[in-house]
């Protein structure tokens, strides 16, 4: 990454952001409730509340990521009133306030609650709004996936207070189209309700990735976004929003365009964008502040696995699996898979965009080089060299379409093209579809790596290429935000910290989980691997929530079983595995032990994990409930309600002196966040650069320290190797300081030459600052 800085970047802020905490506003937890929070916020450190999408959801949306009203703040938040009481109550804890907003696309799930779309349903082609959507008009009615996969599913329609309604859906009826039967009455309209199954193959608009409920926006016409963003900019204006996180702008036909756009509008604001970069990739020169933090999750959680551990790991899934698959061949698969099932009505929209060629070879040459792709997409007219990769890439798996992925790349080439300026929102959705929702429930060899913005194929982070990132990272994106969890995570950040731990023991583990595999089989070798490392992470978990995640899983990889086509018999296969873990005492004991035994290094990965992210190069983010340990697995999971009371009277008792052991209470790290955020906000002057702090000794590998100006991070890796190799001895670290003092434990250390052993040993970290 070149150390210069961005050109046209800014981070001048109304009140500038140094540290965010996460909060999912929902019905369950609206703006009031999240007022609350504020006091509790400001004493743990952060500088800004970071809230999930305010503005007006589908009704009931747990998420807010399915906005159908532009114009207000959700009434089942509390609308604007709770807005403005939200902002009282930040202002007067000294607190600002980012949010997050969705331009990709808007919520069409009961379109009677999106004016935009019901106009839509209700005028076609003459809609003041059918501009808003990317809807082919051109292939007739507009389609609606929504009927159950039944030949007589129409005949439960009916005609109800001028309206079409079909079980607990609505539809509105065009101006003199009413009369007659409600088939002859729907056949009239300009949509066509038809069966969920053909959404995929036949849908007619845009969506996000394979969802059907939500339909794109054309934010790329002026109108749309204007329309589309009045309010947040009007916020943004009054001062009453300090940061803007975008969401998903890889959906986006002009991801620059678009951003230079907001950048004007709102040009004082603090902007990441929701952009996951593949391993090496880097950031385009938008005018933004960078990303959301998944570029910095793998770089810090993988500075606690292993890397000697990756041959032991490859062994071990091929023994259980019976195969040996490389992660490029797997996900080249379930890409082309993705792009020719789930998105199939997207490749065909594309295909038709090259009349020139044969439509079933355009088809699939776009989507053997999506799956070529090595990134999410490019932009043109730059990125022409992942274009170049993958048709080299396509044509060596494809030689019989070198005719056709010639004449197809050509035209995507031009980026005056219309291909050109679409293919680019497939390679995104195939990237997602393919890889983080199916591939990462297929690929068990190590899931500590399956996670979003990182790659499997990549078996850790050594210390120095850590440095190397961090660094650069402090030069180029000194603003970007740092985070090791998120709502869209595959599991919270101390599962992966425990599930490092196994790394240390590859030995151990394949002897343990083979056993586990034999006791209670499952037909799907690769997918019990998987959830036998999920319990193991996760462990104590409540029963019904690993069940969740087992079918919510085993449905995503579909492999087994899938969301279209459930397998009764392998899912019941699969949940007696699991009740196993509970009710088979001899199970149930072993896994129990094995955790138990596991769980203290996994503890110490969680707070080097943790401490690194909070002091590294960046806006640290907190994600709602981790400032204690989190066992939280892939969402709706992660958006369980947090006990924030337990909490507050434990961040009261550490204020009061009190200093936790590392135990399952958690304390501890609530120690490290707090401690940690406030060096931040209150000495910033101390996180003003980068530069690794060398350790000498015989456990040097095992100690991770870097200075960030003044405030210097000092963290345990590999805790298991470290005590078998005899504890730090006379390993030492160096502060460039002369007297400093360890924010964790108060002490006081002066001389230059520290004794890990010393420094580390109430807890596996240390945070030292100048006394003076």
């Amino acid at each position: 990454m070149p150390d210069t800085p961005r050109p046209g970047a800014t981070t001048a802020t109304t009140s500038p952001v140094g540290a965010t905490y996460r909060v999912q506003v929902r019905p369950g937890f609206d703006l009031d409730a999240t007022a609350g929070l504020a006091g509790y916020l400001a004493d743990l450190g952060v500088t800004h509340l970071y809230s999930a999408p305010l503005l007006t959801a589908t009704p009931g949306s747990a998420h807010g990521y399915d906005v159908v009203d532009h114009r207000a703040v959700n009434p089942e938040l509390g609308g604007e009133a709770g807005r403005q009481r939200l902002l009282r109550a930040l202002r007067a804890a000294g607190l600002g306030l980012v949010v997050d907003i969705v331009p990709n696309h808007a919520g069409v799930a009961q379109p009677a609650a999106n004016p935009a779309w019901w106009d839509v349903l209700r005028r076609g082609r003459d809609s003041a709004y059918a501009h808003w959507f990317d809807i082919g008009w051109d292939r007739g009615r507009l389609l609606l996936p929504v009927l159950a996969d039944s030949p007589a599913a129409l005949d439960d329609l009916k005609l109800v207070e001028g309206e079409l309604r079909y079980h607990e859906h609505r539809f509105p009826i065009a101006d003199g189209t009413g009369d007659g039967t409600p088939r002859e009455v729907h056949d009239r309209q300009h949509y066509e309700l038809v069966s969920w199954r053909r959404g995929d193959a036949e849908l007619t608009y845009r969506r996000f990735f394979a969802v059907s409920d939500l339909a794109g926006l054309r934010v790329e016409d002026p109108e749309v976004f204007a329309a589309t963003h009045e309010l947040i900019l009007r916020w943004a204006a009054a001062g009453e929003v300090d940061g803007i996180r975008v969401d998903h702008p890889d959906g986006l036909r002009d991801p620059a365009g678009y951003l230079a756009r907001l950048r004007e509008a709102a040009p004082d604001a603090w902007l990441v964008v929701e952009k996951i970069l593949e391993y090496g990739e880097e950031l385009p020169d938008w005018p933004v502040d960078g990303t959301t933090g998944y570029d910095a999750l793998p770089a810090v959680c993988g500075l606690f696995i292993d890397p000697d551990a990756e041959a032991d790991f490859t062994a071990l899934d091929g023994r259980l699996t019976g195969r040996h698959t490389s992660w490029e061949d797997l996900t080249h698969g379930t890409k082309v898979e993705a792009a020719t099932r789930l998105l199939s009505a997207e490749l065909t929209r594309l295909a038709a965009l090259a009349p020139d060629v044969d439509t079933e070879a355009a088809r699939a040459a776009l989507a053997e080089l999506a799956a070529a792709f090595a990134v999410y997409r490019g932009y043109p007219p730059h990125g022409a060299r992942h274009l170049a990769a993958a048709r080299s890439e396509a044509g060596r798996r494809r030689p019989d379409l070198a005719g056709t992925l010639d004449a197809v790349t050509r035209r995507l080439r031009d980026p005056d093209d219309e291909l050109a300026k679409r293919f680019p929102q497939l390679t995104g959705a195939v990237m997602a579809k393919g890889v983080e929702d199916t591939a990462f429930y297929r690929w068990s060899r190590f899931i500590a790596l399956n996670e979003v913005g990182g790659s499997p194929a990549h078996f850790g982070t050594p210390p120095a290429e850590f440095h190397r990132f961090a660094a650069a990272r402090g030069v180029r994106w000194p603003a970007s935000m740092t985070t090791i969890s998120t709502h869209d995570t595959k599991r919270g950040e101390d599962v992966r910290a425990r599930l490092a731990v196994l790394s240390e023991l590859p030995g151990r583990w394949a002897e343990q989980v083979s056993r586990w595999m034999r006791h209670v089989p499952l037909p799907d070798p690769a997918f019990a691997h998987l959830l036998w490392q999920t319990a193991v992470g996760a462990w104590p978990v409540e029963r019904e929530r690993l069940h969740a995640y087992a079918e919510k899983a085993a449905r995503e990889a579909s492999v087994s079983t899938s969301w279209a086509d459930p397998d009764p018999a392998f899912e019941d296969a699969m949940h007696a595995l699991v009740d196993a873990m509970y009710d088979d005492p001899t199970l149930h004991a072993e896994l129990t032990a094995f955790t138990a035994e596991i769980t203290p290094a996994g503890w110490s990965n969680s707070l080097g994990q943790k401490l690194v992210q909070l002091a590294m190069p960046g806006v640290p983010d907190t994600y709602q409930g981790t400032e204690l340990w989190d066992n939280s697995l892939v969402d709706p999971d992660n958006r369980r309600p947090v006990d924030f009371a337990v909490r507050r009277e434990l961040l009261a008792r550490l204020d009061g002196g009190w200093r936790p052991e590392v135990d399952a209470g958690g304390a501890a790290k609530l120690l490290v966040v707090s401690r940690t955020l406030r060096l931040r906000r209150d000495h910033p002057e101390l996180f003003t650069g980068y530069r690794p702090v060398p350790t000498h000794g015989p456990a040097g590998r095992h100690a991770v320290a870097f200075d960030r100006g003044g405030a210097i991070a000092v963290a345990t890796r590999l805790p298991l190797g470290l005590a078998r190799a005899g504890g730090w001895r006379d390993t030492i670290v160096s502060p460039p300081v002369h007297e400093v003092a360890d924010l964790f434990t108060g002490r006081v250390y002066s001389g230059g030459e520290t004794p890990l052993a010393e420094l580390l040993a109430t807890y596996p970290v240390a945070l030292l600052a100048p006394t003076s």
